[in-house]
């Protein structure tokens, strides 16, 4: 306890921290996670606020000491995610799509989708279908444009000022060793050395980002591809960074530039738990053609320490735990942990993965995971499930321009993530792991907030001047 006093103490020092005497206002909110709700949050009454305090429900905080700044907290767009939504009668859709994010529902900010197919496409397809056409002369959004398309119009009409990222599972077909988009082939599953495949390949990227602005669509940053170093039977390509690093320097961004476009590129998506392809990255010495990297499944550490090589990187996080499809409470309980993992370790935002998937749960390639929200195209029931809660309540609460602030629980007893809006307001977002509900002290250089904090929710707390 001492220790963690006399640290931020320091911080306080070192900062010149001062700490206005007045009281701030308190709001608390919660989500419970045993079932899926549309609309989950409920407010925590603060009438009586005591009990003794336990060392581990402790939050230490200084909100003068500040990292990054919030871009934003969502979920992934798919073609099996759209079919699904455009099952329903519009008036069911809009509701929907207003539950993810309007403003006063999860709001969500910060969202992804495949540039083709991913794993969650119907099956697999790219927008340049005819072999060797390097000019991009039959480059096509046909397929986009049933359901993937409607899908993002659909949110951006709700929320115009979304971030949206995308990536490619694999480039064209014929762009590939294999011939093929899939994975586990013999003749490999790497793009073709040929500089002219490569050239042809920035020319699909200028592509996609043209034909989609011109659908009403923006495209704020690509990564160079999904999990770059698998090779799977669903769209896959192993990319290796140094290669990843000089396709960005040598064609695509001179492209970029040459077009006038001003979608950012990122390097990855990395996946450095199972690899360590995130460390050839950052060895790299010339990253001119990068902007930042994407990441997901990865090690607290291994991002800490490619941040320690790489201080001003900027990274964002682009995929979450999927699971199984059984969208169990026990899974949503874990999704606070997850989140404040990549945001206390300097990611910019958190993706969850699919938003909608049907029925079934499964992939164009028949294994399930979970989501959000579960649509059944025959009767037309919308399932939300647990997770939705879990990420209504973290992105409801987290929201772009927020600036994260220090913050330390003895222990790591309870997963938090502390921020703090432009307007100054303190926001925390904490998990009681207890099985009881119990008072949480908020501890602010010598001020002392106690709140009451459901057991086994994820709560928000708002600490308004």
């Amino acid at each position: 306890m001492r220790k963690i006093k006399n640290l931020l103490t320091l911080i306080s020092i070192l900062f010149c921290v001062t700490v206005s005497a007045q009281q701030p206002s308190v709001k608390v909110y919660a989500v419970k996670l045993d079932k899926g709700q549309a609309n989950p949050l409920i407010e925590v009454k603060q009438d009586n606020v005591d009990g003794k305090i336990a060392w581990k429900n402790r939050i230490y905080m200084q909100p003068n000491v500040t990292f990054q700044t919030i871009e934003g907290i969502g979920g992934a767009f798919n073609e099996i995610g759209g079919e699904a939504l455009l099952s329903l009668s519009k008036k069911e859709q809009e509701a929907v799509m207003n539950n993810m994010f309007a403003k006063d529902k999860a709001g969500f900010t910060f969202c992804r989708t495949a540039i083709g197919a991913s794993d969650f496409g119907i099956d697999a397809y790219s927008y340049s279908m005819t072999a060797d056409d390097f000019e991009m002369e039959h480059f096509s959004l046909d397929r986009d444009k049933k359901y993937v398309l409607p899908y993002i119009k659909s949110a951006f009409a709700i929320n115009p000022n979304f971030t949206l990222f995308a990536s490619p599972w694999s480039p064209p077909a014929w762009m590939k060793e294999s011939g093929k988009m899939v994975g586990l082939q013999k003749e490999g599953n790497r793009m073709k050395s040929d500089a002219k495949v490569k050239k042809a390949y920035a020319k699909y990227f200028v592509k996609y980002v043209q034909e989609y602005a011109k659908a009403g669509v923006k495209i704020d940053r690509i990564c160079i591809q999904n999990e770059n170093d698998a090779d799977t039977k669903y769209p896959s390509c192993v990319f290796p960074a140094k290669e990843m690093v000089a396709f960005a320097n040598q064609y695509m961004a001179p492209a970029f530039k040459k077009n006038k476009i001003k979608t950012k590129i990122y390097a990855g998506t990395f996946r450095a738990s199972n690899q360590m392809d995130l460390m050839d990255f950052v060895q790299c010495k010339n990253m001119e053609g990068i902007d930042g990297i994407g990441i997901q499944y990865t090690e607290t550490k291994i991002i800490n320490d490619a941040r320690t090589l790489v201080p001003n990187m900027k990274i964002i996080h682009t995929e979450g735990d999927c699971y199984n499809g059984k969208n169990s409470v026990e899974e949503a309980g874990n999704r606070l942990k997850e989140v404040a993992s990549y945001i206390n370790s300097g990611s910019t935002n958190f993706t969850y993965w699919n938003m909608i998937l049907n029925e079934t749960t499964k992939s164009g390639w028949d294994w399930p995971q979970n989501s959000l929200i579960n649509i059944d195209r025959k009767n037309g029931n919308v399932q939300y499930n647990p997770d939705y809660n879990a990420m209504y309540i973290i992105s409801k609460f987290i929201q772009p321009g927020d600036v994260r602030i220090a913050s330390v629980n003895r222990s790591n007893s309870h997963p938090i993530i502390t921020v703090k809006s432009p307007d100054g307001t303190i926001k925390v977002l904490v998990q009681n792991t207890n099985e009881k509900d119990g008072v949480f002290e908020l501890v602010i250089g010598e001020k002392t907030i106690k709140v009451n904090v459901i057991a086994q929710a994820i709560t928000a707390i708002e600490l308004r001047k």
